[in-house]
């Protein structure tokens, strides 16, 4: 079963673009719809990074990324509650 997708010019014009350029680089006629569908496939298997890419401002930090930022914090050996900090933020 078949179902519209209503998009605007400028993205039908990409759309239009990637088929021609698969024909001419591959030789393989391909639809509009099998390209959506390969689309969605890829979006679907890498979702979370997808997903992301609709986040505003930066993106969220990779593992990796938290993992070096925790290896710079030390220990004060003192623990530290709310007062202390209110104390320090505000005097």
């Amino acid at each position: 079963m078949a179902t519209a997708v209503k998009m605007d010019e400028e993205t039908k014009s990409k759309l239009e673009e990637l088929q021609a350029e698969i024909r001419l680089e591959t030789g393989v006629k391909v639809t509009q719809q099998e390209i959506l569908t390969r689309i969605v496939e890829s979006a679907y298997e890498s979702r979370s990074e997808f997903i992301d890419s609709f986040r505003e401002g930066e993106a969220a930090l990779t593992d990796e990324e938290i993992e070096r930022f925790n290896e710079g914090m030390i220990s004060s050996g003192g623990e530290t509650d709310e007062a202390d900090i209110d104390e320090t933020l505000y005097g």
